[in-house]
């Protein structure tokens, strides 16, 4: 492994995914892509609340900002679980039926040659029916994938 893709939300689960990762890179001598998402209507809630407080200060933010801000946030989490692994944070939207292919993007897109997310425990009819985005990444990524289902 060169360089991997992390999938962050802001949980104990995913605090115990980026400690398994970075282990898995110090040990390669590899770098840490994590990726943190948010949906459009996360998004757009946001960028209404710094509207609102842009106007009360009488300044201007940007939509630029929101993504920036979320960035941050998950190097404050991700911090603790990372030691001395270089890392680089991806903040983008993605609402859950796109989520899949964000990962598989954002993965190529930062030449990752591997993915490390959480995965839900669903019946094979579940998978069928609803779908799942461990099981796209899987199929659709060109590189390894380790899916922890804590």
């Amino acid at each position: 492994m060169d360089r991997g893709l992390v999938v962050v939300d802001h949980t104990e689960s995913h605090r115990e995914l980026l400690t398994e990762a970075a282990e898995h890179a110090a040990g390669a001598d590899a770098e840490l892509v994590l990726l943190t998402t948010m949906t459009e209507a996360e998004y757009e809630e946001k960028a209404r609340d710094l509207e609102t407080i842009g106007s009360v200060e009488n300044v201007t933010y940007s939509s630029g900002e929101i993504l920036d801000g979320v960035a941050a946030r998950t190097r404050e989490f991700a911090a603790g679980a990372l030691g001395d692994v270089s890392t680089e944070v991806v903040a983008r939207v993605a609402d859950d039926g796109d989520l899949a292919n964000a990962v598989i993007t954002t993965a190529e897109d930062h030449d990752c040659d591997h993915v490390f997310l959480l995965g839900r425990r669903r019946s094979p009819t579940g998978k069928a029916v609803f779908g799942d985005v461990a099981q796209q990444v899987v199929l659709n990524f060109d590189g390894f994938v380790t899916v922890s289902t804590q």
